[in-house]
């Protein structure tokens, strides 16, 4: 069966329903043939155990009248061999019989049937057949009268050993007949139905088998035709047309995957290229201010020296600090780090993080400015993960911002959740490169103009660990604005 096609399969399953069916329905008709012409046989000869009984005075006064019994059997063996006639007394047993010699297989004929008989005329009526062990058989039974008295029964099978010779033969034949003729029936509509079902069952299933082929033989450009094709609405219940619909859901998926993937693998040579410029800048300017003070070390003075050591020492203090961003960001994106929660007060941990860049805002002239809402609510946070994120953002926002500048902090309670909002009075992001500030790694262009960095990369992963996110606000100001919110 797993060898054979869906059309082949569907032939054989609708040939097999038809030879059952045509089995069942010509056997239920030799079955219901049987049983009426036995019923019409019987109402027949329905009285002829009764004329019998009064043309043949069966009994005496002394009981069985020997000589009628001998000529009963003989005229009914000359005149209809079909028949079967047994004498009864009155518990069923037999007590005559012209049956050959070890044919009677039962002496006793059960009453009940006789009784329901003589009672009722609800035909076909079935008594026990005497040369059978449990045979059963049509009969006419008359009861036999002595001084009044029922003393026994006639009991005349109507349909013989010899009629079911006979009859088993036309049986047989007849059966024979309706078999092959059943059999071609069947053979024929086999093939009538197996071509319906392959041109009309298994057409769209075929189609949409080549599609799938086809798939695997086109790639992503199949993939994406398949993708682009329509979703139509499916009437009731209709198996295939769900299959194909599914089909084309998954051609989607896998389309929007594959464009994901292409974007993320853009995303990442960007981010190599734009990290190794980043390293390329300090580690260039490094290695010229030692080759330089390796190189001249004795024409230099004391003071070039140490200057010229501050500068690379400042250079590869850059490189230190982008390694550990880049380490950082790793595992965060890769899971290694998990966000410990626990309730805390988020204006006092604004507050510590104010302290931090105090001497810097005092150096450039900058104001810090919190607007914190009354009685903010605990938020339930990992404590240092947001400490990192405020801290990135502060320092992202102070080192973009002029002197004389506004860095502002403003938090209030929105539902269940802590609003946070940092904004400056910068120079702003430009729109081409508002849609990559968070994917891309920092770089500053030949206009000295700001784009996303490492420090935005980290501060999205980590609230992404806390089920938020971060986003550019807009606002007629100039400047920057983020917002987020936290859970309490």
């Amino acid at each position: 069966m797993r060898k054979l096609s869906l059309s082949q399969r569907l032939t054989l399953v609708f040939a097999l329903l038809l030879i059952t069916s045509c089995s069942l329905l010509g056997w239920l008709q030799i079955r219901t043939s049987t049983q009426y012409s036995q019923a019409v046989v019987q109402q027949l000869s329905g009285s002829l155990a009764e004329h019998i009984n009064q043309s043949y005075p069966l009994l005496g006064e002394d009981g069985l009248n020997d000589d009628s019994v001998r000529r009963l059997f003989d005229h009914l063996m000359t005149v209809n061999p079909s028949v079967e006639v047994y004498l009864l007394d009155e518990k069923g047993d037999i007590i005559g019989d012209a049956a050959p010699p070890n044919h009677i297989k039962r002496h006793r004929v059960d009453l009940q049937p006789i009784l329901t008989a003589l009672n009722e005329k609800q035909y076909p009526i079935y008594g026990d057949d005497p040369r059978s062990v449990d045979g059963k058989k049509v009969f006419s039974v008359a009861p036999m009268y002595q001084n009044g008295v029922v003393k026994g029964y006639l009991y005349i099978i109507l349909l013989g050993e010899n009629y079911n010779v006979l009859a088993s033969d036309a049986q047989f034949n007849t059966l024979l007949k309706v078999v092959l003729l059943s059999i071609s029936l069947v053979a024929l509509l086999g093939l009538i139905v197996g071509w319906l079902a392959f041109r009309w069952i298994t057409h769209p299933l075929r189609s949409l088998s080549c599609q799938v082929n086809a798939l695997e033989a086109g790639g992503m450009t199949e993939m994406k035709a398949m993708a682009e094709l329509p979703l139509e609405k499916v009437p009731g219940h209709d198996e295939i047309s769900l299959l194909r619909q599914g089909v084309i859901m998954m051609a989607r998926r896998i389309s929007d995957q594959w464009h994901r993937l292409s974007q993320q693998d853009q995303l990442r040579r960007e981010f190599i290229a734009n990290i190794s410029h980043d390293l390329r800048t300090p580690l260039t300017s490094m290695h010229g201010y030692l080759e330089s003070l390796s190189v001249m070390s004795s024409t230099l003075s004391e003071a070039e020296k140490q200057r010229y050591l501050e500068t690379a020492l400042a250079q590869s203090q850059k490189v230190r600090i982008l390694a550990q961003s880049l380490f950082e960001l790793a595992r965060l994106e890769y899971g290694v780090v998990k966000p410990q929660k626990e309730h805390f007060c988020l204006s006092e941990l604004l507050q510590d993080v104010f302290q931090k860049f105090e001497l810097m805002t005092q150096t450039r002239q900058l104001k810090l400015v919190a607007d914190i809402q009354p009685e903010l609510p605990l938020i339930d946070a990992d404590l240092g993960m947001i400490e990192r994120v405020l801290t990135n953002l502060l320092d992202n926002a102070i080192r973009h911002t002029p002197e004389q500048g506004t860095v502002a902090v403003r938090l209030w309670k929105e539902g269940q959740k802590v609003m946070v909002q940092i904004s400056d009075s910068g120079p702003g992001i430009p729109h081409e490169l508002k849609e990559g500030l968070f994917v891309r790694p920092s770089i500053m262009n030949q206009s000295q103009v700001r784009v996303g960095g490492l420090g935005l990369m980290i501060v999205r992963q980590m609230l992404q660990l806390h089920g938020s996110d971060i986003a550019l606000v807009e606002r007629p100001e100039t400047g920057a604005c983020f917002r987020f919110a936290l859970p309490t």
